[in-house]
């Protein structure tokens, strides 16, 4: 397994962490990285929540017993009213939540099937943006991380 330099498990890799994703208190969640051409660019879907004040990916909790790829298109489509066909699963990400809990959310590259955002009880704002656009403007560095591992696997 790779870790950073700081001796914390690399925040991309897919492989299992004893200690962390057996504990009984881990927050499992997932998400989408919405994205599209336009104008020859590639383009991913942000959300900002007004409750944070942030801009992020995508994510949720999942649901008792819900898989991660239903999880993701389920949240995907709750946050941003687009209902979404799922691609390859791109990112995990391990961190701490604000309680303190540890959190795992894996990320799946989708593209839109149909829909229209709507502001909602979770997210009032959404906004495509270039990938290096994109890094700029999310709030968290696990979410740049994610939108690094899906321009190297898009091959952006």
């Amino acid at each position: 397994m790779s870790t950073s330099q700081a001796g914390s498990p690399d925040p991309t890799s897919f492989e299992p962490l004893l200690g962390w994703d057996d504990d009984p208190r881990l927050v499992r969640a997932a998400g989408g990285v919405i994205w599209r051409h336009r104008d020859g660019e590639v383009e991913i879907l942000l959300v900002h929540r007004a409750r944070y004040d942030d801009w992020s990916l995508p994510k949720g909790k999942l649901a008792a017993g819900e898989t991660h790829p239903a999880g993701a298109l389920r949240e995907v489509e709750e946050e941003t009213g687009l209902r979404c066909i799922l691609g390859h699963e791109v990112a995990s990400t391990r961190y701490h939540d604000a309680k303190g809990r540890p959190k795992t959310v894996r990320y799946f590259e989708m593209t839109v099937a149909e829909g229209e955002f709507q502001p909602n009880h979770e997210t009032d704002k959404t906004l495509w943006l270039g990938l290096d656009a994109a890094r700029s403007k999310i709030s968290y560095p696990h979410d740049v991380d994610v939108v690094s591992a899906f321009a190297r696997f898009a091959g952006c």
